[in-house]
Order: C-alpha cells, then sequence, then structure tokens
C-alpha cells in the first residue's frame, strides 16, 4: 500500500520568467487556486495523508502562507528544500528518511489530471505492493515525452523524448514506487543533461517485469502547465469545467469532508481562512 507522496515543486520555471522571480511556479494561479493545490489533490483522492513536497531554495515559507502544515485538510504536509534541479529521481534521494520503510507516489508539481474514472484507478494504484505502476495516454508529440512501447498490455521499452518512434504513449507525470525505490535511485548514473532521469529509473523496473501500466482513459485529461501558455489553457479547462457543472475541481476540503478526515467545523475555519471569496462561499455550500 502507498503510504506517502512527495510531489516535486522545485526548479527554477525559468520558461516563466520574469514571474517567477518573485513566487514559486507551483505557486501562480490555476484559474482561482494556486497550482500545487492540483497535484495535492491527487495525492489525497489516491488516500495518501502523508505528503513531502520539496520546494527549491528559500520558498517553503510560501508554501506554508498557503497551505499551512495540511493539518486543515486532515493530512500532514512537510517541506523539504532542492538546491538545484538534478532530475526526478533526487526527490527520493530528498527524501530518504521521510519514505523510511513505506511505498512511496511522486507526483510533479505542475502535473494537471482530470478524469471521470480518475478516483477509482487511484485507488487502485494506492494498493500497490510491490513494483512500480505508472499511468500512460497518447499524445500528438511523442518527441516531447518519455514514451513507453507496449507488447500484450505489458511494457517492453521505455525511451525518454524519442526522435522515430511507432508508440503515442506518454509517461505521465505520477508514479508509485515500493519501497525499493530507495536503493534503486543510487544505481543511475547522469544522463547527457547532466541529471537523473526517471525513465532510467522506472527501466530498472521494466528489466524485472515490475512496472505495471494504467491507462487514463480516453475523455481524461493531462496537461503540463509548465509555460504561461500551458498555464492559461489548463486556466481555461479549469473554468469551463467548474461553471458548466457548478463544482469545484481539486477543493481540497471537499476531499478532506468526503474522506472523513476533517468536518464541518474544520470547513468553517477554512471559510474564515480564506476570507470573502468565491472559494470560500462554495466552501460554504457544503456546510
Amino acid at each position: 500500500m502507498i503510504k506517502k507522496g512527495i510531489i516535486l515543486a522545485g526548479g527554477l520555471g525559468t520558461r516563466m520568467s520574469p514571474i517567477t522571480k518573485s513566487v514559486n511556479k507551483q505557486l501562480l494561479p490555476i484559474y482561482d487556486k494556486p497550482l500545487i493545490y492540483y497535484p495535492l489533490s491527487i495525492l489525497m483522492l489516491a488516500g495518501i495523508r502523508e505528503i513531502l513536497i520539496i520546494v527549491n531554495k528559500g520558498s517553503i515559507g510560501q508554501f506554508k502562507k498557503v497551505l499551512l502544515n495540511g493539518e486543515n485538510f486532515g493530512i500532514k504536509i512537510k517541506f523539504l528544500e532542492q538546491n538545484k534541479p538534478r532530475g526526478l529521481p533526487d526527490a527520493f534521494k530528498i527524501g530518504k528518511n521521510f519514505i523510511g520503510k513505506d511505498n512511496v507516489s511522486l507526483i510533479l508539481g505542475d502535473n494537471f489530471f482530470y478524469g471521470q474514472s480518475l478516483s477509482e484507478k487511484l485507488k487502485k494504484m494506492h494498493k500497490l505492493k510491490k513494483g512500480a505502476s505508472i499511468f500512460i495516454h497518447p499524445v500528438n508529440n511523442p518527441s516531447r515525452f518519455g514514451i513507453a512501447t507496449l507488447s500484450k498490455g505489458k511494457i517492453v521499452k521505455l525511451v525518454e523524448k524519442p526522435k522515430k518512434t511507432k508508440s503515442n504513449l506518454a509517461v505521465t507525470g505520477l508514479y508509485f514506487f515500493d519501497n525499493s525505490v530507495t536503493e534503486k535511485v543510487l544505481k543511475l548514473k547522469k544522463s547527457k543533461r547532466k541529471e537523473l532521469e526517471i525513465i532510467d529509473l522506472l527501466n530498472l523496473y521494466v528489466k524485472k517485469n515490475l512496472l505495471k501500466v494504467e491507462y487514463l482513459g480516453r475523455g481524461a485529461a493531462w496537461l503540463d502547465a509548465g509555460t504561461i501558455e500551458d498555464l492559461n489553457q489548463t486556466s481555461t479547462f479549469v473554468s469551463s469545467i467548474e461553471k458548466r457543472q457548478g463544482l469545484k475541481v481539486a477543493c481540497l476540503e471537499e476531499i478532506a469532508l468526503l474522506n472523513k478526515w476533517i468536518n464541518k467545523k474544520d470547513i468553517a475555519r477554512a471559510v474564515s481562512f480564506y476570507g470573502n471569496c468565491e472559494y470560500s462561499r462554495y466552501l460554504k455550500s457544503l456546510i
């Protein structure tokens, strides 16, 4: 079972400069909420309550102003700094003490997921005991992503940003690992980019036939809010859904309430914390 989750929210956010000169990228708005709310909601939907957020140097205070220590969401949040980008697997080195002897999930702080059956699939992933599991999703431009080649429903090959490939199945920024990941990451060597690569880590599981795969599914959305244009497109997507349905996407308090991690009194306190805003008015509708 996956007990702990890590959100990798480091990086310099240079593609969004000069905005990111004053604020961490994951605190920029996706419609009416900070970007960090969306990956955090995914871990919460998976039933994970112990979460480590890895941020760039000097920005822990910014995150704590918004998320506090997680108790308002019925979870526990810890923060650690990454001095400089060293690749996604570096998260397991930084978070080794946090992970301890437990299995762990990793989600990228600028990834957005949405889908009708996503909650059920996340709960399935939560039950992982051995090996690793990933989500895959078809894309139009495979050369921008880590791409999986499947045979009879099993992954036989993973390649990072291939120039030529017959597959269009991209590996999304959400991963589930058993505890051996803390040992496997020590076997990795730096790539040409002088960073540790997540595809190399996943391939260690592929070699032992221990990497399971799940499709996000037709109609599901996976977006990378890594540029200003991506950020705006994701905001428009969320705005359209919320206005049409009258429901909030990634409302952390609502997820916690449905999971019975908090109660209606906690919701009332959250309303006071946020003040007079549309988000607070939505929270009031829950009580």
